[in-house]
C-alpha cells in the first residue's frame, strides 16, 4: 500500500468520525502538521505515529511479511 493510499484511508476514517485534524492532535498527541503530511501521503511517519493515528480512529496496523516466492 502506498503512502498516498494510507493517507486517504486515514483521512476518510477521520472525516467519517467527524473529527478535525485539531481533534486528532489532541486525542493522539500527534502534531497537526504531521497529520496533514500523513493524509497527503507525504513525509515519512514512523510506525509509532501511524499506530497512534490508527488507534485513535478505531483502526489497527497490520504488518505482514511478504511471501517471497509469490512476490
Amino acid at each position: 500500500m502506498s503512502p498516498i493510499e494510507i493517507g486517504e484511508i486515514l483521512k476518510t476514517r477521520r472525516q467519517f468520525l467527524h473529527l478535525t485534524q485539531e481533534d486528532m492532535e489532541e486525542l493522539c498527541s500527534v502534531n497537526k502538521k504531521t497529520i496533514q503530511q500523513v493524509e497527503m501521503g507525504k513525509g515519512n511517519p514512523s510506525l509509532e505515529t501511524l499506530g497512534k493515528l490508527a488507534s485513535t480512529l478505531g483502526m489497527e496496523l497490520l504488518v505482514q511479511v511478504k511471501d517471497v516466492e509469490n512476490g
